[in-house]
């Protein structure tokens, strides 16, 4: 049979502006033992049945389900600006009534806690602070929760209360947010990861905020009311399921290890089986259903620590991120779990109200670390798979393909400015012979070699592409047909200087330039690299390593 657990509370647990208000002397407790004729309410609050009242051994006892009565001999320590107030602390089903000479005491307020609990507020009227108070609890429901009782003061109470409501609304704001966010970029990014990330920690919010009490007190949701604890075992039962759904893509499984990606998406439908079988407890099979739910809840638990570390050992940064997370998230969580074996009570109001709020909202932006930091990896090797795709392996400048797109865009926009465009087209002298005479190897290091010289007399805004062979093509912005010829010569000197070492006798190389303006010509685009290209020809036809501008008729 189910049982029902008293407590009494010698040190009520305060918030920290109430710290040093006085602290009241332990509650003399005792209960109507079952020796007691059938107790009616007059002949227990009027002393009739005092002398059957027994202590609680060890403060706490265990009896059925029913109708409980206790004497309380409140001894409140207060000042004459407070109310003495007693609380008690049981499920929002029990039903309450305390009497003190024979009258019932005002509930003041009731107050949310957690687990379907709410902190019943009495007044202690003048003259009464000593008690005796009876206090007659009657339980009930398909789950048993302790009950405990514990001297106060109206402030300190309201205090508190204040103080837990705050914490807990700024963890769900908190949380809310982060998940309305990570949708919002889900529209723009379109990434499936967002979308985990937003049902993960709203369900979390949900989880907090009906664990905690405090929803079923707020606007909206306190439209749960009748689940009782099918309001918060359903959030965190869905956010497994979804949490395994986002570990697995944070991690990149389905790329590097698609058998581990099939077991989250099993472990996925255990926690949804879970939430389900939730309904049993409707049956009576609700410890059942709790020990099957622990269990996936710890086993899942240590399989994704361990996926992720390996995750993370293997370079996945994101998932080092989700790690640690994860790791704040698992150890509070075994932290409350052992504190509700441990403490019936609320005394260790730290933990409720301070350590697991907290330990979500760390957990919400480590993640969120994660999946930029996952985005950040994405970028770099999109932009480095966008760079392999537009350049020349051997020189690193531009391919074809590229330069030809970039010299478009120019003409473009010089066209649209009014300004003009210049190219020049280089062509290595010799370059066969290179290769005949010293092998292709040392061809392609001249080759390599020409680059940063030319680099050396371009501006930033300036493009230098590989053509094709060994014919490079400059593309100079914003310049005419006499800035550009200039900037041939000094390159066609600097080219003319290098020498490549390492396979016999030193090379020596020399190049032909042809140069070919907009202002000048008045083509644009590929009509401009046919016309430096015809110069290039004048060039090698007049004895090579020699500047050559594009005449203005076609050749």
């Amino acid at each position: 049979m189910s049982v029902l657990l008293f407590i009494v509370n010698a040190t009520p647990a305060v918030s920290e502006a109430a710290a040093a208000a006085p602290v009241h002397p332990p509650l003399d407790v005792r209960w109507l033992g079952a020796t007691a004729p059938d107790p009616q309410a007059d002949s227990v609050t009027n002393g009739a049945l005092d002398s059957y009242f027994v202590p609680l051994p060890g403060n706490r006892t265990r009896a059925g389900r029913g109708t409980f009565w206790l004497k309380v001999q409140p001894t409140i320590s207060s000042s004459p600006a407070d109310i003495p107030v007693l609380v008690v602390h049981a499920t929002r089903h029990a039903q309450v009534e305390l009497f003190a000479a024979g009258a019932a005491l005002p509930l003041v307020t009731t107050l949310p806690a957690f687990r379907d609990v709410q902190d019943r507020v009495y007044a202690v009227p003048p003259g009464l602070e000593a008690g005796p108070v009876y206090a007659r609890i009657e339980t009930g429901g398909s789950e048993s929760r302790g009950v405990s009782l514990s001297a106060s003061t109206l402030g300190e109470t309201l205090d508190r209360g204040v103080e837990h409501a705050r914490m807990i609304a700024l963890t769900l704001g908190a949380l809310l947010s982060m998940a309305l966010a990570a949708l919002v970029i889900w529209f723009v990014l379109a990434d499936q990861l967002f979308v985990l990330y937003a049902a993960f920690f709203f369900l979390e919010a949900l989880y907090i905020a009906y664990l905690s009490g405090q929803g079923f007190d707020w606007p909206l949701l306190s439209y749960a009311q009748p689940l009782t604890s099918f309001a918060w075992n359903v959030p965190v039962g869905l956010a497994g399921a979804v949490g395994c759904l986002f570990a697995r893509e944070i991690a990149d499984l389905k790329e590097f290890s698609p058998r581990v990606y099939k077991v989250f998406g099993w472990y996925a439908l255990a926690f949804v089986a879970v939430t389900v079988s939730n309904i049993a407890k409707l049956f009576g099979f609700g410890l059942l259903v709790a020990a099957i739910g622990n269990l996936v809840f710890s086993v899942n638990s240590v399989f994704t620590l361990i996926v992720m570390f390996l995750s993370w050992r293997r370079g996945n940064r994101a998932a080092g991120w989700f790690l640690i997370a994860w790791g704040v998230l698992e150890g509070f969580a075994i932290a409350l779990a052992v504190r509700f074996l441990v403490f019936a009570s609320e005394a260790n109001d730290a933990l409720l109200y301070y350590g697991l709020p907290l330990s979500m909202v760390a957990a919400a932006v480590l993640i969120a670390l994660g999946v930029a930091d996952r985005l950040r990896q994405q970028r770099a090797a999109l932009s480095d798979a966008e760079r392999r795709a537009q350049t020349d392996p051997l020189t690193g400048v531009l391919n074809r393909r590229s330069l030809i797109e970039r010299l478009d865009a120019a003409c473009l926009r010089a066209r649209a400015r009014g300004l003009p465009i210049a190219l020049l087209f280089i062509d290595l002298d010799h370059f066969k012979l290179i290769n005949d005479s010293f092998g292709h190897q040392a061809g392609d290091a001249c080759l390599r070699a020409i680059i940063e010289p030319i680099h050396l007399e371009l501006r930033q805004s300036d493009v230098i592409g590989r053509y094709g062979g060994e014919e490079f093509v400059v593309i100079l912005s914003s310049a005419d047909a006499a800035a550009a010829h200039p900037i041939a010569q000094r390159i066609l000197e600097r080219v003319a200087s290098v020498r490549v070492e390492g396979f016999g006798e030193p090379i020596g190389l020399t190049c032909s330039i042809g140069v070919a303006a907009s202002d000048t010509l008045g083509v644009w685009g590929e009509q401009l690299i046919h016309r430096a290209d015809l110069a290039v020809y004048a060039a090698k036809r007049s004895g090579r390593n020699q500047v050559q501008m594009a005449p203005e008729a076609v050749v």
